[in-house]
């Protein structure tokens, strides 16, 4: 095999201004994607078509967020990160219009899939702060970000139900417009201009993504754990509203979307974990994150009938996880700083498809196994993914780079320090 110049790292610095902007960028295009699923029955009924339909179209959103994670993220490597983000951020723009045009559950779907893809400007964000932000800074800046993104995913839901009750799901789509206008022309400006120097060509990029988790140990140990603890939440969540809906409890939508706000622990868990992970390492935030989530998801198996314990254990159960992804990320990104969208590409596909397996487990262990077996199943994984990470011996930095090539398939290390 052809040996792979590692680029050198590039020395643009990521301002405090501009690391905000990235969190608010990352929260509005999470957001996008969420800003129809309080609004089914309003679209249903202004479609003349079902509940299911419009559910199926909400669909193809997931399906495009993962499309862009393997066919998008990769281009902050190749780009100057301005352009890319601006461009999406326009297309954004278009999709809303489209969307908000829309006169059947068909259109809807193409519609939502494309704004999708777009949402994933957040994992591209996440390696711009891989790529840019000074070392010692690296995981503090991603944890910033994180925050953004995890933002997006309470406010997306919250924001849409208020704006589809106050001035109809049409209007909002277009008013969600003006923002996303606004932060393609700040992106463009603000965030860096250095387009990647990567050896390989885009469709070998992405056609090599399978192959760096036989080549890189780091990589497939992180996206073990990963997939394991996300799993993990999908199925609480997901599990959580089917269980609140059914006797003895029979809540509400409503009631049941309240619950929602204990996300807001994770929120402030990512901006702490990002500055923890740069004065301790990687490994020992993952383990405290895992540690916290396991024993507030073991009390949530006897507490759902308290809400207030409940929602105290929701939120340590979503501070701990996201802490941990932020550690986790920041690990796999310093597999190499100087083009770590791939890895980021690669590492938040299979990071998907575990949350994927999740939602669609909790929705129906209710039934087969009711809500402590879920918990049961969702501790298991959880604590599976402790295990990984105590197990994990790997190095990430240009270390994981030599270590993670095969015998017969190692690359030729040449990373510069930018001196």
């Amino acid at each position: 095999m052809e040996s792979e110049r590692i680029p050198e790292i590039s020395t643009t610095a990521l301002r405090a201004p501009v690391v905000w902007f990235m969190a608010l960028a990352a929260a509005l295009a999470t957001a996008s994607v969420y800003l129809l699923q309080p609004a089914v029955a309003e679209v249903a009924g202004a479609l003349d078509t079902s509940a299911a339909a419009i559910g199926t179209a909400l669909a193809c959103g997931p399906i495009g967020y993962l499309a862009g994670l393997v066919l998008l993220v990769p281009l902050v490597d190749r780009f100057a990160p301005r352009t890319v983000v601006a461009a999406q951020f326009a297309a954004l723009a278009l999709a809303s219009v489209a969307g908000a045009a829309a006169r059947s559950p068909l259109t809807l779907g193409i519609v939502i899939g494309v704004v999708g893809a777009g949402s994933a400007v957040g994992a591209q964000l996440s390696s711009v702060a891989g790529r840019f932000a000074a070392p010692q800074r690296q995981a503090t800046v991603l944890g910033i970000v994180t925050a953004g993104i995890s933002a997006g995913i309470l406010a997306g839901r919250i924001v849409g139900g208020w704006f589809t009750e106050v001035i109809g799901w049409r209007a909002m789509l277009l008013v969600f417009v003006v923002p996303c206008v606004v932060v393609a022309a700040v992106s463009y400006v603000v965030l860096p201009a250095v387009r990647g120097r990567t050896a390989a060509g885009y469709l070998d990029t992405v056609r090599g993504m399978p192959g760096l988790f036989a080549r890189f140990a780091a990589l497939r140990w992180a996206a073990a754990r990963g997939a394991l603890w996300f799993f993990a939440f999908c199925a609480v969540w997901a599990g959580l509203a089917v269980a609140l809906s059914q006797p003895p409890y029979s809540y509400t939508p409503d009631r049941i979307g309240l619950y929602a706000c204990a996300g807001l622990a994770g929120v402030f868990a990512t901006r702490i974990a990002g500055s923890w992970t740069d004065r301790v390492g990687h490994r020992k935030v993952i383990l405290v994150g895992l540690a916290l989530a396991l024993s507030s998801v073991v009390v949530l198996s006897v507490a759902l009938s308290n809400t207030v314990v409940t929602l105290i254990c929701l939120g340590l159960f979503d501070a701990g996880l996201f802490a941990a992804q932020v550690a986790n990320q920041s690990a796999v990104l310093a597999i190499d700083a100087s083009a770590p969208a791939r890895f980021n590409s690669a590492y938040m596909s299979v990071y998907f498809v575990g949350g994927s397996l999740g939602t669609a487990f909790g929705a129906a262990a209710i039934g087969w196994f009711g809500w402590p077996g879920l918990v049961a199943a969702a501790a298991t994984a959880t604590a599976v993914a402790g295990v990984v990470a105590l197990a994990d011996r790997t190095r990430t930095g240009s270390g994981a780079l030599e270590e993670g090539a095969g015998e017969n398939d190692r690359d030729r290390v040449e990373v510069s320090r930018g001196r």
